[in-house]
């Protein structure tokens, strides 16, 4: 386990990253993702996150080891399960779900994993990860069976937000799912910032504007992922936001 922090360093030196969801099942690990890397690095994206709720090792494997191959972006781990582990990432995001209560994603898969991770040498950040509910079922809360807090709860989000921190979390990731219809909103965003940790946030995010809003809310990194699978141009538009030429008030 490599004790280093520049990736998290990076997370936490400024507001408004992006990050790329790949999920290797849905990868054809070659002129699609191809694309996808010379897009990602013409939009100037500063991660791609690797990782899936249902993600064989296979699958996890031959897309790391493309990536690794094809791009100096930097690869950060977004484990769906305690396979989902590669030397050739630049970091781990070691993900506590602290919104559900199933025990396999609070402590399991890290004790299935433990040994493996702490021989590796990359960066393992201890991540509190914290569903709010995005309007539809998402794969993570059915795989991990765990119902996600209520998007108007905002003191439950904001508390539960509070424990990971007091446990020792270095970063809180917020999720409103796969292919969310509501992605995190700024009341959440404004509750959450002020904990001395960097803010990732993701599901359902299909515009600059609320790139925008989020970045302007204190975010440090937003995750695209369903949107790219659905319109790989959105990576075009995307360069504007990265380049801070995208006009929000236009």
């Amino acid at each position: 386990m490599n004790n280093s922090q520049s990736i998290l360093n990076k997370f936490t030196s400024k507001k408004g990253q992006v990050a790329i969801l790949i999920d290797p099942e849905k990868c054809d690990n070659g002129p699609k993702l191809l694309e996808l890397i010379k897009k990602a690095e013409f939009a100037a994206i500063n991660y791609f996150f690797i990782g899936g709720s249902t993600v064989t090792k296979t699958e996890f494997d031959l897309t790391i080891n493309f990536l690794k191959l094809n791009t100096g972006i930097p690869l950060v781990i977004f484990p769906g399960s305690s396979h989902q582990v590669s030397e050739k990432a630049d970091a781990l995001l070691y993900l506590s779900l602290l919104s559900g209560r199933n025990p396999d994603y609070l402590i399991g898969h890290h004790v299935q994993s433990a040994s493996e991770i702490y021989k590796l040498d990359f960066e393992v950040i201890s991540t509190g990860y914290i569903l709010v509910d995005g309007g539809t079922r998402s794969t993570v809360s059915y795989i991990s069976q765990t119902t996600p807090i209520p998007s108007d709860q905002i003191s439950i989000v904001r508390n539960t937000a509070i424990a990971g921190v007091l446990q020792g979390k270095k970063m809180l990731y917020f999720d409103a799912g796969s292919g969310a219809k509501y992605p995190i909103s700024a009341e959440i965003i404004k509750e959450v910032v002020s904990f001395g940790v960097p803010i990732i946030v993701g599901g359902g995010i299909r515009t600059l504007e609320k790139m925008e809003e989020l970045k302007k809310g204190g975010v440090n990194v937003i995750v695209i992922g369903n949107h790219i699978e659905e319109n790989i141009d959105f990576l075009l538009d995307i360069k504007s936001f990265t380049c801070g030429n995208f006009d929000y008030d236009k």
